[in-house]
């Protein structure tokens, strides 16, 4: 028997009902967003879920997300997504396009190639490493992955590993650089006053957009037919999107239950033992994007830093966040190119990862 934590747990979560399993992974969530809040780490709202839900799952929890509710936290994440993308970012790509296509190509051939190579000796199953290993957009991979065979648990193992080690990296780099002590990030509006034509327009649209990729029988279809929707109306009729912190707090922890409670102890233990290799990619990754933010930062005159945060492999929401903390970032530049790599990575997601799954067989 496993001696990882006192069988009686096991067995008294197992034995618990439903309401109480619920209460005990309500508690531990919030025991973990705080921390990771504490500690200043991303994604906290996801993680902090997710890791409950790893605790629970691993330790008898027998309770699972609702399918329904699943699916709309995938089309609010949609929403989310298609209402980030600035319409302003596209002068700034026409302006360099060659720079940045080809600085995103480069780094989805790079996360691709650690990808097919984690496959290939085995550490990881089938596609899973190559999701894994994509470079951004980590819950946009996550919800994909499952669609195309992958092994979802893993595959948000990696991403949001990932999504730590660049995030705690590019503060760390913007607080050498520059002096961002100063700078207060400003409080979180838990519950705004709900506009109605903005939200009404924000839950039909997940509604719809759900609806369409359902019927068009798109991979993911509940984030991928909400994102399209979402991103025709918001560039191309200048539709606003309302999404409050508490729906998108709710949408998050549905995310990471759903994900942490399918972990089983093998599957853990697994994880577990490939995380060195994990980490190793991730940081060759992160060492290769800061050698192509090096050769952009001489090519185009712009300063280190900015070259830097546009180049690093992810946590975009978070790496918006440092640039618009340094002053002297050019935050347009740095989601120009964060948004071109995101958009690549969707659109070739799927057929490198059938391509990948065909080397490695």
């Amino acid at each position: 028997m496993d001696q990882s934590s006192p069988p009686q747990t096991k067995e008294h979560l197992a034995r618990a009902r439903p309401p109480s399993q619920w209460a005990f992974i309500l508690l531990v969530s919030a025991v973990f967003v705080g921390g990771l809040e504490l500690a200043a780490l991303p994604a906290a709202l996801l993680i902090g879920p997710m890791l409950a839900g790893i605790v629970a799952g691993t330790n008898g929890a027998t309770v699972r997300v609702p399918h329904a509710a699943f699916c709309s936290a995938q089309a609010v994440i949609g929403c989310l997504i298609a209402g980030s993308i600035a319409p302003g970012i596209f002068d700034t790509l026409y302006a360099e396009w060659p720079i940045f296509l080809g600085a995103s190509v480069a780094t989805v051939a790079a996360s691709s190639l650690l990808g097919w190579l984690i496959s290939r000796w085995h550490i990881l199953p089938g596609t899973t490493a190559v999701w894994g290993s994509s470079p951004g957009a980590a819950t946009a991979m996550v919800l994909m992955a499952g669609a195309f065979g992958a092994d979802q648990r893993l595959v948000a193992f990696m991403q949001y590993m990932r999504v730590i080690f660049v995030s705690v990296a590019a503060a760390m780099v913007a607080r050498l650089w520059v002096d961002t002590s100063g700078v207060e990030i400003p409080a979180i509006v838990w519950f705004p006053a709900i506009e109605p034509g903005p939200f009404g327009t924000t839950i039909a649209l997940a509604a719809v957009g759900a609806l369409a990729g359902k019927m068009l029988k798109l991979p993911s279809p509940y984030f991928l037919g909400t994102m399209i929707l979402g991103t025709v109306l918001h560039l191309g009729f200048g539709v606003d999107f309302q999404l409050p912190q508490w729906l998108l707090a709710a949408s998050y922890a549905l995310i990471g239950w759903a994900i942490g409670l399918n972990f089983t102890r093998p599957i853990l233990r697994h994880a577990t033992r490939a995380l060195p290799q994990i980490v190793g990619s991730i940081l060759i990754l992160m060492t290769f994007c800061g050698g192509l933010g090096w050769a952009i930062s001489h090519l185009l005159g712009i300063d280190p830093l900015t070259a830097y945060l546009a180049t690093s492999p992810g946590g975009m929401d978070s790496i918006a966040i440092i640039s618009a903390a340094a002053s002297n970032v050019d935050i347009s530049f740095v989601m120009a190119l964060q948004t071109m790599r995101f958009l690549i990575v969707l659109l070739l997601g799927p057929s490198l990862a059938r391509l990948v799954a065909r080397l490695v067989k």
